[in-house]
């Protein structure tokens, strides 16, 4: 044990000593290419508060030598990992703030005596911020192995990460459980929302720090809410309820098809605990609800689809027919006294365009809809077309939104609380897993180029074998503990009341 912890203190110290030797050469050649590094963060635009950005050159060298430069700030590392000190990193990001240029890097190989340099690449730092705090799903990417799950908070300004809460710790090996669809009010740590399925299920409530569990199932509705929105000043929760299914394809590389052959909105009423209709066409798949900033207004998606009287069964038609499934936005007024809703109003017809529209957010400002556009269906995430679409409000224009976008799939996407950043989940690494990727806004609804969720080691999402699920942006960390999530949960559900509005 003690040679081990030799070994380990020796190659720290070599390790430090490397990266306090490293030297700019004085002699090199010029390459006409920037470098090929990992994560890509070559001419990104980051916030202010974003912590260190870490990468790695993908091409090995005999030595490797990396130059940052703001201001009259210098700071140069050696090694083909390039991991930057955290107050190095601030002090930099604070030049280049004040002096209104972006981090310059540059990055020198030497390949046996010869020395080159790429052509430098730039860091722009934003004076907007972005929320401290990031929570989301971790999840195998199959198609059965749910039950290792857990829903995880990590802080931007660094690297720490914890457990909100586990789902094992409600799981046993003859009832398993399945955590989904964790949600906030506004991005307030004190008012979230998860549901848990199979074992122990029901929807647990943290309000001001007062877990409540809650079975939304009635007589009257599909099922238990699914995905939420909690009204951005009151205390109800617009739910969708959801009969999903999954379909598997042979022949196509987009392996899995997800899809609803029911889906209504419900409404939930956390202060007397009702739930009532909001929408429930039996001509309609109402899905993914999103309120506006100033509550006002319910935005959701349908799709509206007629059943062969021919057909075995429901599910059995969506499944032969899930190409012609194609969601549009649509929106309805609420009178916040009466708990009522207005009559629906398009808001962005993507059918007739032959594509489906899904999960719509309202940025905070009011101005514009962020939402995730494919060829047909709900479940974007294992669609390889699917992109995110911004449309502005205001003049009702929508196109795809370029420098956020990738050639792989863009699906689940959240605004930060000050309106200039956007986070979404996206499969452009590999193909196979989910990360978040995240993109500077401006007032014109022009996005920057999307960079990766910075991580401690370079490296570590190439060999991290989960998937972010539902990146949601938080104010600021959740307090309550994965074992009380657990305790409330082993607890019986308070049964919710049907009401007729």
């Amino acid at each position: 044990m003690k040679n081990i912890c030799s070994y380990f203190f020796l190659t720290i110290v070599l390790a430090l000593a490397a990266c306090q030797q490293a030297k700019v050469p004085a002699d090199y050649a010029l390459l006409n290419e920037k470098p090929a590094i990992y994560p890509d963060y070559i001419d990104v635009t980051v916030p202010v508060n974003i912590a260190p950005l870490h990468f790695l050159l993908q091409n090995s060298y005999d030595e490797v030598v990396t130059r940052f430069k703001a201001g009259d700030t210098e700071v140069v590392l050696g090694g083909q990992k390039v991991m930057i000190d955290q107050d190095d990193w601030q002090e930099l990001k604070e030049k280049a703030c004040a002096a209104g240029s972006p981090i310059s890097v540059e990055m020198y190989t030497r390949m046996g005596e010869k020395w080159q340099r790429y052509q430098p690449f730039d860091i722009t730092v934003s004076k907007d911020s972005i929320d401290p705090w990031l929570t989301y799903r971790l999840i195998s990417p199959s198609y059965v192995a749910y039950e290792e799950l857990t829903i995880n908070q990590r802080c931007l300004e660094n690297y720490d990460e914890q457990v909100i809460y586990d789902n094992m710790l409600c799981s046993t090996e003859q009832s398993g459980q399945c955590i989904n669809c964790h949600y906030s009010q506004g991005g307030n740590p004190q008012r979230t929302v998860f549901h848990a399925r199979q074992n122990l299920g029901g929807t647990m409530l943290n309000i001001d720090g007062k877990l409540k569990k809650i079975n939304l199932k009635t007589d009257s509705t599909i099922s238990a809410g699914v995905y939420p929105a909690w009204h951005p000043k009151q205390n109800v929760i617009a739910f969708s309820t959801n009969n999903t299914m999954q379909s598997f394809h042979t022949r196509d590389i987009d392996k899995v098809e997800v899809l609803d052959d029911k889906s209504d909105l419900i409404l939930y009423n956390a202060a007397t605990d009702e739930v009532s209709i909001i929408e429930n066409d039996s001509t309609e798949f109402e899905t993914f609800p999103c309120w506006s900033p100033d509550g006002r207004w319910l935005y959701y998606c349908s799709a509206h689809f007629e059943y062969d009287d021919s057909a075995s069964t429901t599910a059995a038609d969506c499944i032969k027919r899930y190409k012609e499934i194609k969601y549009n936005v649509y929106r309805k007024a609420f009178d916040s006294e009466k708990l009522t809703f207005g009559p629906r109003e398009m808001v962005f017809c993507a059918d007739s365009m032959g594509l489906s529209a899904t999960l719509p957010r309202i940025s905070p400002d009011g101005r514009y809809l962020l939402m995730t556009v494919g060829e047909w269906g709900t479940f974007h995430i294992w669609h390889r077309d699917a992109d995110l679409w911004l449309m502005d409000l205001n003049t009702g224009e929508a196109a795809p939104l370029e420098g956020a976008n990738s050639k792989s799939v863009e699906s689940f996407h959240n605004w930060s609380s000050n309106g200039r950043w956007i986070v979404v989940s996206s499969r452009r690494d590999d193909g196979n897993f989910t990360r978040p990727f995240f993109a500077h806004v401006d007032a014109d609804g022009h996005a920057s180029k999307a960079f990766e969720l910075p991580t401690d080691d370079p490296n570590f999402h190439r060999e991290f074998m989960k998937c972010y699920n539902v990146p949601e942006f938080m104010r600021g960390r959740v307090e309550i503990s994965p074992q009380q999530y657990a305790d409330a949960l082993k607890k019986p559900a308070e049964k919710a009341k049907f009401v007729r509005r």
